[in-house]
């Protein structure tokens, strides 16, 4: 919202009464004791006659609305019923403040040196990069240098050499034609507030006093000892808006901070233009200060059901403005009586003020950005409707699963045009996000609707919020936009665009110098400068800088170009035109030949399991037609390069563009298959029993109740990932009160098929055993380790009787007959349970097939590891701390040389690829080409296949899978590992088919 929409927002509030709902907290002031206790008492008659839930806020509001307004600050004793000089002139400034616009002092953009500037700091010189500077709707770029100086940028483009010359203490940095970027801002984030890892003394996310709490402020939960600060900068992100939970209809005070350590190490330090009122320096506020932008957060929809239904949302949003409307009016009628010196008839009273709603003022006046909290079409529907009742703007709409379907709403928001920000493909995980696409940024992209790319940190690590914009870049957002949702667009949301998300003379020094270019899947951050000073490469214990190989094998020019992306035109439009529930079967080819054409190489499996390529297209014969000719009968490859077309006359032709055709991927780690919709019990299998809280029940007559995945299996669809492998085994951090240790036997399945009982739809009915270690829920007290360890070690030695199932396969796990895939992340207790493996092979005389699922710490003991020939599926690819079991986990390029999928590879671990959410098995092969990227050359194409195919088969105890069992799939525009291509089609040698998409 610009500055100009917000100043005539408050005009437009000073001399009229806006539209509201009838003030009857107004009509009748309530100031006797006696008339209080009459309101009391309808109240608690009214109780009795509706739910709670909807007289939640009014209840507790009563003390706060029928109270005395607070006295003015620096008023004295009235002389003769009249105020004093020195409240009269606090009432003054009082009322100038309230009539003040937000943004930057005139002085801001002549200032030389920055507020947050360090005394000590170096200046820096970038030479050689292309600049994208985040102006212009993200379109301006400039080649030269960059200067920064005194926590600012003091040139751009052609630096003067006089300048330069006369700037002290500089360090001159080459960037060799590299591309350099805004530092990346995260507008939806809990960084500090839900702290990593987690702790139970450490989560200030939510409050539990009401729905409206618009009085709380983040920052004074803000834990500046978060291990994600440090992982966030490695992602190029310099300021990220820290919010409240989503519990609260409104949940408190937002505020943006950058994540560098500050001098003074306090949360108040880190904040980017404090608030005026906030007394950081504990000094008093300025009141004719230059006003600046607050921060707050709302919400609506489901995670609001503590307080009641979506009515009782909204009722207690409009009781709130109400009550708000009235003191704002009733400061305006006081300040038309200070501005006139009508001082006689204000007699003695002070500036009518409430801290409880002081805030909500602010928003009714304009001086608020708001961040709302909002998935659903009518939940977007009431808050515009909120915002033209009580004439307030609302600057971004977050989550807003169905804002692509709704877009003229959202223009009819009272003020102007909210942002929206997104995710990227993280959809369908509850039933409000369920309608929600992949093409929603590009669709409200071309309403004219402001785009932001956002992490919801800990859902996505803040670290990747670039791949967010990168995915929105891949499904059809132009370049020049992506770039912005995570730099210019967001900051201008915030109000803040004339200092961070852009490069401009004066602007913050908040820099990020790429590998590559920024949309690149992989692309890593040289260096970040947060107001100038280095944060990465991170500085060593004696202050030196730490030496972390980036970019090798980027050398080619491709990588300094945005990659071309996939054309979805034809997707985009019936994501919209089917209200988000597009048909994603695609069209079955079983009655005829198919032409593959322009086919640049065919990846097949071998006998083996190995990978073999065959090229078709080579510098050499691109101009030959019948070069490039794959020929497929019913599902089966039977022809492929020249003289092809001519043995085989086919209806159907499929123009690959210079694509490639390879095996189909598999994924594992997520419970696809048993759960539609992640937080809809009546979409999933179930919570399991957990034989070491609770006895099984006596109709399972198992001690252990050990069960299967396939008893459960609704089999699910994923464009690219033909095999899944399932089971109930969740690690603790995400099952919370539903974790099991026995986690029961996975069964593996084909995406693609219709139903359980087609045709080669299981390909195993029994994978592997499953169990799960690790330490308590963060939040809920659990079954010890050392319980699940002794539980475990009794199991394996064959205790247990072999007449029932829990005894049949720990027995079968025991003796290496099956895998026994345990989710664990602690190095410690991997440590124990590798002595376990010895002991019970060492007791039994067997040699078991032991497999450590998560392994976040698996890189601490990886030789050890790879001695016990114990396999790893690294569970997610790309490890976080969320809590403590994760603590030590390896951060890769740009923090260290080497990530964990290297260490092990290094030391002969076979290592396959796991996901945690259903929803991110679509994203498995960007995650391979990432974790191949950032090994630095170490992992090439065919080991990469290898990790999310043959690897994961071996690990997880799958049985040869002969040619007519393996799903090939056929890639437009480029191979898996690029994201220029897009998968088209699926060539099944069991189903006989094509499936085209």
């Amino acid at each position: 919202m610009s500055e100009k929409d917000n100043s005539t927002n408050s005009d437009r509030t000073k001399s009229g009464r806006p539209f509201s709902p009838v003030n009857y907290s107004e009509r009748f002031q309530l100031k006797s004791p006696i008339q209080i206790l009459l309101l009391s008492t309808v109240i608690a008659v009214l109780i009795t006659l509706a739910p709670l839930s909807a007289f939640t806020t009014l209840g507790s509001s009563i003390h706060h609305w029928t109270s005395s307004t607070s006295p003015a600050t620096g008023s004295s004793t009235p002389v003769d019923g009249l105020l004093s000089e020195t409240a009269r002139q606090h009432a003054i400034s009082k009322c100038a403040a309230i009539r003040a616009t937000p943004g930057p002092s005139a002085s801001f953009f002549s200032r030389d040196q920055s507020d947050r500037f360090e005394v000590g700091t170096n200046a820096t010189l970038i030479r050689n990069c292309v600049i994208f500077t985040g102006k212009d709707n993200g379109t301006d770029i400039v080649r030269g240098d960059i200067l920064l100086d005194k926590a600012i940028v003091k040139g751009l483009g052609k630096v003067s050499q006089r300048v330069i010359d006369n700037t002290p203490n500089l360090t001159v940095i080459d960037a060799k034609g590299g591309w350099v970027t805004p530092g990346l801002v995260d507008l939806h984030t809990h960084l500090g507030i839900m702290s990593t890892p987690i702790l139970s003394g450490a989560v200030d996310l939510n409050s539990n006093k009401g729905p409206i709490l618009p009085y709380l402020r983040s920052i004074d939960g803000l834990n500046t000892h978060d291990d994600a600060f440090e992982l966030a900068m490695a992602g190029g992100v310099t300021s990220v808006q820290v919010l409240p939970g989503s519990s609260n209809a409104i949940g408190g005070q937002a505020f943006i901070v950058k994540l560098r350590k500050t001098k003074d190490r306090t949360p108040s330090s880190m904040i980017v233009e404090p608030p005026y009122n906030l007394k950081a320096s504990g000094g008093a506020s300025d009141d004719l200060a230059p006003f600046r932008w607050r921060h707050m957060k709302q919400a609506c929809g489901e995670n609001l059901k503590l307080y009641g239904n979506r009515m009782d949302s909204i009722w207690s949003f409009r009781q709130a403005y109400n009550e708000a409307t009235r003191i704002k009016l009733s400061q305006d009628d006081y300040c038309e009586k200070v501005e006139n010196g009508l001082w006689e008839e204000l007699g003695s009273d002070p500036f009518p003020e409430n801290l409880r709603w002081e805030m909500l003022i602010d928003v009714l006046r304009g001086k608020v950005k708001i961040s709302t909290h909002c998935y659903e079409a009518v939940d977007l529907d009431s808050m515009v409707r909120l915002s033209n009742e009580f004439q307030f703007p609302i600057s971004s709409f977050h989550h807003a699963a169905e804002a692509y379907l709704v877009p003229n709403t959202l223009k009819r928001t009272w003020g102007g045009i909210p942002a929206v920000a997104l995710f990227a493909t993280n959809y369908r995980y509850k039933r409000e996000s369920y309608r929600g696409s992949e093409f929603a940024p590009r669709v409200l992209a071309d309403e004219g609707i402001p785009v932001i790319m956002k992490s919801d940190h800990p859902v996505i690590n803040s670290r990747h919020v670039l791949y967010e914009a990168q995915q929105a870049h891949y499904f059809g957002l132009q370049p020049h936009l992506a770039l912005a949702a995570v730099t210019s667009t967001p900051a201008k949301a915030a109000g803040l665009s004339h200092r961070i998300g852009i490069l401009a003379e004066g602007a913050d020094a908040d820099v990020v110098m790429w590998d590559s270019h920024p949309l690149r899947l992989g692309a890593t951050p040289l260096k970040v400068w947060i107001d100038g000073i280095l944060q990465i490469p991170l500085p060593a214990k004696d202050g030196s800088e730490t030496h972390v190989e980036i970019g090798k094998g980027k050398d080619g020019s491709q990588w300094r170009y945005p990659p071309h992306t996939p054309h979805w035109d034809k997707e985009r439009q019936d994501a919209v035109a089917w209200d988000g529930l597009p048909p994603l079967q695609g069209r079955k080819i079983d009655d005829d030949y198919v032409t593959f054409t322009n086919v640049k190489d065919v990846w097949k499996r071998t006998d083996v399991g190995n990978i073999q390529k065959t090229t078709l297209l080579n510098s050499s014969n691109l101009q030959d037609g019948d070069a490039g000719v794959v020929i497929v009968q019913k599902g089966k490859i039977v022809c492929m390069g020249a003289g092809c077309r001519r043995a085989f006359a086919t209806s159907h032709e499929i123009d690959l563009q210079r694509g490639s055709i390879g095996p189909g991927m598999m994924t594992y780690g997520s419970p696809l298959g048993l759960e539609e919709i992640a937080s809809e019990p009546s979409t999933s299998n179930g919570p399991p029993l957990d034989a070491f809280r609770q006895n099984t029940p006596r109709i399972l007559d198992d001690i252990g109740g050990v069960i299967r995945a396939m008893d459960g299996l609704i089999i699910a669809y994923r464009s690219g990932v033909t095999l899944a492998t399932t089971s109930m085994a969740k690690p603790i951090y995400l099952a919370g009160p539903e974790s099991s240790v026995i986690g029961g036997l996975s069964a593996t399945f084909r995406t693609g098929a219709a139903h359980a009982m087609e045709r080669g739809a299981v390909i195993q009915d029994t994978s592997a055993l499953h169990v799960v270690v690790g330490r308590s829920h963060p939040l809920l007290k659990q079954t010890s380790v050392s319980t699940q360890i002794s539980g475990l070690r009794r199991l394996l030695y064959g205790w247990e009787l072999n007449d029932r199932e829990t005894g049949v396969w720990f027995r079968k796990a025991a003796e290496g007959i099956i895998p026994l895939v345990i989710e664990v992340d602690s190095a410690d207790i991997m440590a124990n349970l590798l002595i376990l493996k010895a002991d019970v092979e060492d007791k039994i005389g067997s040699r078991m097939r032991m497999v450590f699922s998560g392994a976040a710490e698996a890189h601490l003991l990886a030789k050890e590891i790879g001695d016990a020939d114990v396999g790893v599926i690294l569970n997610p690819a790309r490890s976080y701390p969320m809590v403590w079991d994760q603590k030590r986990v390896l951060g890769g390029p740009p923090l260290t040389n080497d990530t964990a999928l290297v260490q092990l590879i290094d030391n002969s671990v076979v290592v396959g690829l796991g996901v945690r959410s259903a929803w991110e098995a679509r994203n498995t092969r960007f995650d391979v080409q990432w974790a191949a990227l950032e090994s630095n050359g170490k992992i090439s194409d065919y080991d990469a296949y290898n990790l999310v195919t043959k690897n994961l088969e071996q690990l997880l105890g799958i049985r040869k899978i002969d040619e007519d069992m393996r799903d090939l799939v056929a890639y437009q525009g480029g191979n898996m590992f690029e994201f220029s291509s897009k998968p088209v089609a699926v060539i099944s040698p069991l189903g006989g088919y094509v499936n085209v998409f």
